[in-house]
């Protein structure tokens, strides 16, 4: 829950995150699915398992949405944008994503 909504500033509310996914999800806590129109809780890392609700690319590029838990959460935290994308590839092709774990 964040902050701003009322949750605790403690480590068991709290998730590592870089600087511009905290930006884009800042208070929200849920989003639009693109596949069905409906509004779905945003991924909880500290809940739920990213296999579950997320899959790489083929390229190991982009991420893609399995649920419509992940779909919304890809949009919403703008998973995917360009500049991210550029910086997997360069990783993917020096061997370094996607993870493996």
């Amino acid at each position: 829950m964040p902050q701003a909504k009322g949750g605790a500033s403690t480590e068991e509310n709290l998730c590592l995150a870089c600087v511009a996914c905290n930006g884009f999800k800042s208070d929200r806590v849920e989003g639009d699915d693109p596949e069905s129109g409906e509004m779905t809780a945003l991924y909880n890392p500290r809940q739920q398992r990213w296999t579950e609700h997320f899959v790489w690319s083929e390229d190991g590029t982009e991420i893609a949405g399995l649920t419509a838990c992940g779909r919304a959460t890809v949009v919403a935290l703008r998973f995917n944008r360009p500049l991210v994308v550029a910086t997997r590839s360069v990783w993917v092709s020096i061997h370094r994503h996607p993870p493996t774990d």
